[in-house]
């Protein structure tokens, strides 16, 4: 009986073995989990120190901008419109009898003065005329003698009954006829005459005389033949052209009392060229069209220059600025901080809680280096003028008076362009 119990000890000294190899359930959970659990407890660990550091870290700084305060003032208000240069006197040139030019007198482009010799028509034949026309006048005035004589020598006569009254009357009627005859034959005198005198022909006035349209030779027809153009350039018009919303937005403006208007013959007016050098010398306004016209929609007017050195030029384009105007509550922020929306031109303005709004507004002019609004802003609110390109509509933003960031943040570097503001809002976007 001992000896069958001795076995059952042996059977369980085998698990042990397996305890030994590692095979123990007991054992292996630990080596399974344990690196798992090392695991879980480093990312329990990260997670709390990154809820630290966000709830550690500050709030966002507002973007600094520069921004201006909208005021109203009296501004002057010079429209500017395209004219052109007209001479004052444009004189056609054209003969006054028909002939063959025999020599011109003049250089073509230059200035000729009052009576100058322009052209010399053949005056043969009009020399033989006049000669002609001479005659006859004498011829009618030996006439005329005769017939009076015989008229005074016969009315005495009469008286004695020596001659009848037909006599006497023949010889008064044929007094008249020779009083009537000497007097065509005097104006037949001076139409010769005339013509003679017309075959030199001569400047009327003084000016530049264009180039010449008929040369040596040639048979030009009395008063249709153009031979030459004299223009008198001293003084010169510009005449300019003004469409009719310009007169109805004036005529608004003087009843809604934002802008003075003295006369408008009181007006002056400045000259810029194409390539934006001024005249030196200020026009005056002398004229206004009574009519508009229709293919145009436009009214005309006319100013009037000095032009001593002869740098105005008929046919010549400029723009012309016309000063007298003013425009009261006028409106001025500086042109960078105008930019281009998708429907016209914007602004950015900041609100009383200091966040950025788009404003429409309407650029009617520049002055200077300033936007001249019509509308859009009003007096006292506040807009961005530098650092448009670190501002997003909505946006809460630090707002700060352009004076006061000085003259280098203000006047110069990327936030003064407003071309690469608008670049860097597109890359932004």
């Amino acid at each position: 009986m001992e000896e069958k119990r001795n076995p059952q000890p042996k059977r369980r000294s085998a698990p042990a073995a397996g305890v030994a190899a590692g095979n123990d359930p007991e054992r292996r959970f630990p080596l399974r989990f344990g690196p798992l659990a090392f695991a879980l407890m480093l990312a329990a660990a990260g997670l709390s120190g990154c809820k630290k550091e966000v709830a550690s870290a500050p709030p966002p700084s507002r973007p600094e901008v520069a921004v201006m305060t909208v005021t109203t003032q009296t501004v002057p208000d010079e429209p500017e419109f395209m004219g052109q240069v007209e001479s004052s006197r444009p004189v056609e040139i054209r003969s006054q009898v028909t002939g063959i030019i025999k020599r011109r007198f003049f250089q073509e482009g230059r200035e000729v003065k009052a009576g100058d010799r322009l052209y010399q028509i053949d005056p043969v034949p009009f020399q033989a005329a006049f000669s002609s026309a001479k005659a006859r006048v004498a011829l009618a005035e030996a006439r005329l003698a005769q017939a009076r004589q015989n008229s005074r020598r016969l009315k005495p006569l009469l008286e004695e009954q020596a001659v009848s009254q037909k006599d006497v009357d023949d010889a008064t009627t044929e007094e008249a006829a020779a009083t009537a005859t000497l007097e065509g034959a005097k104006g037949e005198l001076t139409k010769a005459q005339f013509d003679l005198d017309n075959t030199l022909i001569t400047a009327p006035i003084a000016g530049l005389i264009e180039r010449t349209r008929v040369y040596e030779g040639r048979l030009v027809s009395a008063q249709s033949d153009l031979l030459t153009v004299v223009h008198q350039v001293n003084p010169i018009y510009v005449t300019v052209s003004a469409p009719e919303s310009y007169f109805l937005q004036r005529r608004k403006e003087l009843a809604e009392k934002k802008g003075q208007q003295p006369t408008i013959y009181d007006l002056r007016g400045v000259v810029t060229f194409l390539d934006g050098t001024t005249y030196p010398h200020e026009g005056v306004f002398d004229f206004a069209d009574v009519v508009y016209h229709a293919e145009t929609g436009s009214r005309q007017g006319r100013f009037v220059f000095p032009n001593p050195e002869r740098i105005l030029l008929p046919g010549q384009s400029v723009k012309v600025r016309a000063k007298g105007y003013t425009k009261t509550g006028a409106v001025l922020i500086p042109q960078r901080a105008v930019q281009q929306g998708p429907k016209g031109s914007i602004v950015y303005v900041v609100g009383p809680d200091d966040k950025v709004e788009v404003r429409d507004v309407q650029a009617a002019a520049w002055k200077g280096d300033q936007w001249l609004l019509e509308k859009g802003l009003q007096a006292g609110e506040r807009v961005v003028v530098d650092g448009i390109q670190r501002i997003v509509p909505g946006a809460p933003v630090k707002p700060v008076p352009a004076a006061e960031m000085g003259a280098g943040q203000t006047g110069s570097g990327p936030d003064s362009n407003p071309r690469k503001e608008t670049e860097a809002k597109k890359e932004g976007a």
